[in-house]
């Protein structure tokens, strides 16, 4: 029997907003596949269930939604050390294994990428699964993209401590390896720390490295700034609470 593959599908990156046209951030192909899925696995099935009711105002599912397969990634266990068992990722993975396509949906975005589905596409890998990853938006590169920072060499450092000393010892940290590497550094917080994060690079960093935060990348009032920590200073700007933001820093 010929194994199915897990297929990366990708995801509008509309999550906590007004939703946009689905068709205006996948392609019409990404959405045709993803109607035709039965066997999914997501970080939540509810907002998989309500990405799938999107695409299938667009192109007919080929099940009913309520009759498709969704399940969860798990998660962490609180207090333990040790890693998901191997038996939980063959159970997820089981679909593929007896000859189905399998779904693999982030809450927004490139599964996979800043995104525990990553550990899925590791076994994945390991059962000597197909892995089809599918073109879609990723809020990590549309920022670089719009930075105007060093596209040619850049790290994905994901969040920063919550503790204030801490955080800022990390920002120094993030900023001497900018520096000594000439490489920007991507990171990432939750919406409503948004403006503790911003507080704190401007508190913390050099006045000529460079800052870019872009905001609700895709959507209606989505943007990116770009300028020396000196310019944001003088010009300070609220950011919004409810809507991800990814940060890019740059040391000359």
């Amino acid at each position: 029997m010929t194994a199915g593959s897990l297929v990366l599908v990708p995801n509008a990156l509309d999550l906590g907003a007004e939703a946009v046209a689905l068709e205006d951030v996948l392609p019409l192909g990404v959405i045709r596949r993803a109607a035709g899925l039965v066997h999914w696995v997501a970080e939540d099935a509810r907002s998989a269930r309500a990405f799938l009711k999107r695409v299938g105002a667009l192109v007919p599912l080929a099940q009913p939604l309520q009759a498709l397969d969704i399940r969860e990634l798990p998660r962490p266990r609180k207090g333990s050390r040790e890693g998901v068992p191997a038996a939980e990722w063959q159970a997820l993975l089981q679909p593929a294994l007896d000859g189905h396509d399998l779904g693999l949906i982030s809450e927004a975005g490139l599964p996979a990428v800043a995104d525990p589905g990553a550990l899925l596409v590791a076994a994945a890998h390991g059962a000597g699964l197909k892995v089809l990853p599918l073109a879609g938006a990723s809020s990590l590169l549309l920022a670089l993209a719009a930075s105007g920072l060093n596209g040619q060499s850049f790290a994905f450092v994901g969040y920063l401590p919550q503790e204030a000393a801490a955080r800022q010892a990390r920002l120094r940290e993030l900023e001497a390896a900018s520096r000594r590497l000439g490489q920007t550094q991507l990171m990432i917080e939750t919406p409503y720390r948004n403006a503790a994060l911003l507080d704190s690079m401007l508190a913390t960093l050099a006045p000529t490295t460079r800052l870019a935060v872009s905001c609700g990348l895709t959507l209606p009032d989505g943007f990116t700034r770009s300028e020396r920590i000196a310019d944001w200073r003088t010009r300070p700007q609220a950011l919004p609470d409810r809507v991800p933001a990814v940060f890019a820093l740059l040391a000359s």
